[in-house]
This record gives C-alpha cells, structure tokens and sequence, in this order.
C-alpha cells in the first residue's frame, strides 16, 4: 500500500511519502498525489521525504520527480529528501534524464558546428586505428598461444568458414568479373578503334585485371559478402552474451570466432582472386571476339606476349593483405555490437564501408611502391 501526506506548516510544506511507490501502485499514488492541494500563495519551499518508503521501482521515483517538478513549475524550491543511497540514485538517474531530454539545444554557429564535425571524425578514427591494433595484439596472443598449443587449432571451423566465405562466393565473384571483363575489353576496342589498334585492348585488359581489378572485385565482394556476414553473426551472437558467456566459462572469443574466420579468409581470397582474373579474361576473350572480331586463338597468343608471370604474382600477393583488412574490420565492427537490431545495423554498414575503403586506399599504396621498385 503506498501513503502520501502533506504537512503544511505555514511557509514550508513537508510531502511525506510512505509503503510501496512501485508500478502497481502507479494509479492509487498519483490519485493521491493530485488530491493534495497545498496553498501555494503561502508556501515558500516544500520537502519531498521519502525515507518511508519501502519499495520503490523506475515509476514511483519518477512520480516522485514530476511532484517535484510540479512545485518547481509553481514557484516553489523543493528538495527531495531520503537517506537510502539506493533509492537516492535511482531517483537521481530519472531526474537526470528528464533533464537531458527536457535541455532545449544550443545555437550552433556554422564555422564551430563544422569544426566540430571534423573533430568528432578525427576522434572517430583515432578510436578505430587504437581499436584495429588492441584486436591485433589480441589476434597475436592468440596465434602465440595456438602456437605452443597445435591441438587447440580448430580445422573443421576453418574448413566450414573457408565454405562459406571462399567456395559459396565463387559464383557471384565469377559473374561480376565476367562482365566487368567484357565491358572493358568493349570500352577499350571502342576507343581504340579509331586508331587501328583494336588489338591492344587485350593488352589493357589483361594487365588491369591480372594487377588491378581481379583482385579489387574479389576484394570488395568479399567485403560486402563474407564480411557483412562475420559483422552480423558476431554481432547476433554479441547481442545474444554468448561471447560474454565464452568469457565466464574461460575461452577467449578471439581463439574460437576470429582466429578461424580470418584465417578462412586469408586461405580464400588468393583463390578466389585467380578465379576472378580467369573470369575477367575469359568475359573479354567473348567480347573481342563478338564485338572486335579477335579470334579466341589470337586472343590468347595476345595474352602470351604481354602477359609475364609478375603480373599475376602483384594481383595474388596482395589478396592476402586486403583478407586480413576485411576480416579484422568485420570482426572488430561485430564484436562492438550492443544489444539492439540499429546497432547491428549500423555496425554492419560500417564494416562494409570501412572494408572497401580501406581495400582501395591499400591497393593505392600497393601500386606506388610496385611503380616505385619499377615491377
């Protein structure tokens, strides 16, 4: 049962509260909270005490907090009073966050508003880069210690991982790289039409896609494919405390759910790269030969003279970089899930986005130092 009374005592009022201030209670507390009416010409302060209380839940201290609010509105200072720390804390937090969300906005100047905006995206960064080289050191530490202990590395999560991300993928990286090919192949007989050199477009093609673009469709497949697919079932399972519950029962996260999905990852997209640069070839080997009139077999004595073996050696060894970008992102970006749908969500994009970024702004750097040691 909860009790309210009201003791006026001329110019201060003292708001006694009593019994249960729960959610059950909620109807009978605030009838009997607007059956109180206290002079308020004469009040020039009210205690709101509620050491006699019993129990009290999330909706019994905001009833508390609007009475005192409703004084505050007339004119009237209040104090809550009430010596449990508990209770005084809970009251505290809904007081707060009626006055966070009741604090109108402040004036924003342009200049200070954008300023602001690039501060907040430096932090942003500054936060990942820090985050990036904590999961690294725990990824290390991890190998280390799968290192001294060979019988703790888990193939059969390695090999179903490799399934999903590398051999399920082949499809739809072998279709976009097909086409990508033909067009290619076609926009560079088109324009070297004009000056005789049809021929030449095979040359294009094969050395973009062998150092370039195989790779980078595979890349960015595989980061809007395999990777959005890690975020969102670390994410779900983050959601769920299955990776606090591997915690409490000592087994570390990293070992069992990135260890396997990164190195699927590594192992998968080299392979998945050559298949991407066979499928790019074979889309502009159909192309020259319908659109340009190249025959398949001087299509392929093109390719013996331009092609040499450092081109697909600078395409495969930079897969296994951009695999270890896309898996660390995703499985940071997952395991920074919260406990909400618009978190996983938002971090799933995030993964997806940051991933090709970074795999473009990699390849960038690939290119100068390549350009620069002249290979």
């Amino acid at each position: 049962m909860a009790f309210v009374k009201f003791v006026d005592e001329g110019q201060h009022g003292i708001l006694v509260a009593r019994g249960d201030w729960t959610v059950d209670r909620a109807e009978e507390i605030d009838y009997a909270l607007k059956k109180l009416k206290p002079d308020g010409r004469r009040l020039r302060s009210v205690d709101i005490r509620f050491d006699g209380v019993r129990r009290i839940d999330t909706t019994g201290a905001w009833l508390l907090v609007r009475t005192s609010e409703a004084f505050e509105a007339a004119g009237i200072p209040t104090i809550l009073e009430g010596n449990d720390p508990d209770r005084r804390a809970l009251i505290d937090t809904v007081l707060n966050r009626k006055t966070q969300k009741s604090r109108p906005p402040l004036p924003r100047n342009q200049l200070i508003g954008t300023l602001a905006d690039i501060g907040a995206g430096v932090r942003a960064a500054g936060r990942d880069a820090r985050g990036i080289l904590e999961f690294f050191g725990e990824v290390v530490i991890a190998l280390l210690h799968i290192a001294r202990h060979p019988s703790r590395i888990r193939p059969a999560a390695i090999a179903t991982h490799l399934e999903r991300t590398g051999l399920n993928a082949i499809p739809i990286v072998f279709l976009m790289s097909f086409l990508v090919g033909g067009i290619v192949a076609q926009q560079g007989a088109f324009q070297l039409k004009a000056y005789g050199g049809e021929v030449f477009a095979v040359n294009l093609v094969a050395i973009l896609v062998m150092r370039e673009l195989g790779l980078l469709l595979a890349a960015i497949m595989f980061a809007g494919r395999s990777g959005s697919a890690t975020t969102a079932e670390l994410g779900a399972m983050k959601m769920r405390e299955e990776i606090d519950a591997m915690r409490v029962i000592g087994l570390n996260p990293i070992e069992i759910l990135a260890i396997p999905r990164l190195a699927a990852f590594v192992i998968a997209l080299p392979l998945v790269t050559v298949i991407s640069d066979l499928a790019a070839l074979l889309g502009a080997l159909i192309t020259s030969w319908l659109y340009v009139g190249i025959e398949p077999s001087a299509f392929i004595e093109q390719l013996r003279t331009v092609l040499k073996p450092r081109h697909l050696f600078i395409g495969v060894v930079k897969a296994p970089f951009m695999a270890v970008i896309i898996g660390v992102i995703a499985c940071i970006e997952g395991l920074r899930v919260e406990g909400s749908s618009e978190s996983l969500g938002k971090h799933t994009t995030a993964s997806v986005v940051k991933a090709i970024f970074m795999v473009i702004v990699v390849d960038g750097l690939f290119a100068i130092v390549f350009a620069a040691l002249d290979i």
